[in-house]
């Protein structure tokens, strides 16, 4: 060991002494008085170690550790290909974008092209389809499930039609036999949006290994962190490719940082009218992005990576626990059911208050909010009532009565592996006031 590696070695026990001074595990809870979020960060001084690690390298883009996270990301996941981008976010515009590719002959999305979807989810698994001039096609979904209602995908069909894609909700898997059969059927892209399913399976198989793409998120919302950060999945290596350009700039070379030659004709191509032997490295065959990671970002992840299986285990424990609590109040709240097949890796708790109860769904989240509750609708709510999308260019199949239901008495709290049981119990005892009417004045 060298002066230098001492010197990490040494450095790196200082940060974990810090991590245990800085971060202790429990914290004294009173309820009430403490905050219950609906999610967080859950680290520990590891997390922090290969941090500062990767930091010491001073390599500021991708490197070893996101070369590391990639291999051992696929691996887990089951899939041949993995590409670390800078936010799930990314993930779903890179997975819409490559398809675009003139190099998928007649299968390529283009301007005009429809993409079946649904209008209550999170804005960005939908906003790639009309950032690539594409028509988003809207179906309603199923309560209880809040995913897709299946029935609609014929409807929604028409000769326009290239692409289908959904989020598993809240860690819930959709309907991946109806939905799978459909795109085989008509010969249809499948993007999986597993932002908020990382670890859900379906028939026993991994979410995410169903479709054509599979895309994940690392915010410190989700289910392992590394900041900002997400990534893009396929068992085809053509998509990998494509997602690869389109993420690095639309270049035609797929050289690593700091390499150059990987393909051993770096000025022997012919490609475009450039003129024979242009720098493959200058050489571009998509109008791309820059939307890579940092080796710090995903030296944390890969740190995080190793906590996965528990921080699952959590998050269905938590959601076991609220789910009987409630079980006797059915009469105020529609509690969530998984899909059938499906073992979910829950993000969230989603609650529907019934109408016929008597009890606007606001003043359930502002009893729980004043009782430090965290509490969130289920995002977007009906995505074509909002205001960014009121001249967008879309289709709506039917009236999106359910997709409406949600927005007006769905929410969700929190199952993340940071609550404790105390919290639960808050939680709990929380929503019990609410159907013996003791938050009416609020």
């Amino acid at each position: 060991m060298n002066k230098a590696d001492e010197i990490r070695r040494q450095i790196l026990d200082l940060v974990a002494e810090y991590a245990r001074e800085a971060f202790p595990e429990r914290k004294e809870f009173v309820a009430g008085q403490n905050a219950v979020p609906v999610s967080g960060r859950v680290f520990d001084g590891g997390d922090i170690q290969a941090l500062v690690d990767s930091s010491l390298d001073f390599w500021l883009t991708a490197g070893r550790f996101s070369d590391r996270f990639e291999s051992q990301f696929a691996r887990r996941f089951g899939v041949r290909c993995a590409r670390l981008v800078n936010s799930g976010s990314s993930a779903n515009l890179l997975a819409v974008s490559a398809l675009t590719s003139p190099t998928l002959g007649d299968r390529r999305i283009k301007p005009g092209d429809e993409v079946i979807t649904l209008a209550a989810g999170f804005p960005t698994t939908i906003n790639p389809i009309l950032q690539n001039r594409a028509v988003p096609v809207f179906i309603d979904v199923e309560l209880g499930t809040y995913n897709a209602d299946v029935s609609m995908l014929e409807e929604a069909l028409s000769p326009k039609t290239r692409a289908v894609i959904f989020a598993h909700t809240l860690g819930n898997p959709f309907d991946l036999d109806a939905v799978t059969a459909f795109a085989r059927k008509n010969n249809l892209w499948l993007i999986e949006d597993c932002c908020d399913a990382l670890g859900s399976t379906y028939r026993g198989r991994n979410v995410g290994t169903f479709g054509d793409i599979a895309t994940v998120s690392f915010y410190p919302a989700h289910h392992i962190t590394m900041g900002e950060g997400g990534c893009v999945l396929t068992d085809k290596p053509q998509l990998d490719r494509l997602v690869e350009s389109f993420r690095d700039w639309g270049r035609d070379c797929w050289c690593a940082p700091g390499k150059d030659n990987t393909c051993g004709k770096r000025f022997d191509w012919q490609l475009g009218s450039l003129p024979c032997g242009y720098d493959h490295k200058y050489t571009y065959s998509h109008i791309g992005y820059n939307l890579k990671v940092t080796d710090m970002q995903a030296a944390v992840g890969l740190s995080q990576l190793q906590k996965l299986d528990s921080f699952i285990a959590a998050r269905k424990n938590n959601f076991k626990a609220l789910r009987d609590g409630l079980a006797a109040y059915q009469d105020v709240f529609l509690l969530p059911e998984p899909t059938e097949g499906s073992d979910p890796s829950w993000f969230g708790f989603p609650l529907a208050v019934r109408p016929e109860s008597g009890i606007p769904r606001e003043r359930v989240t502002a009893w729980l909010e004043s009782r430090k509750i965290g509490t969130r609708l289920l995002f977007g709510g009906n995505l074509v009532r909002q205001p960014a999308y009121k001249d967008a260019e879309f289709r709506v199949v039917g009236d999106l009565k359910n997709t409406d239901y949600v927005m007006n008495n769905v929410f969700w709290i929190g199952v993340y592996p940071g609550l404790s049981g105390e919290m639960l119990h808050h939680m709990l005892d929380s929503l019990v006031e609410v159907t013996r009417g003791q938050c009416a004045a609020l």
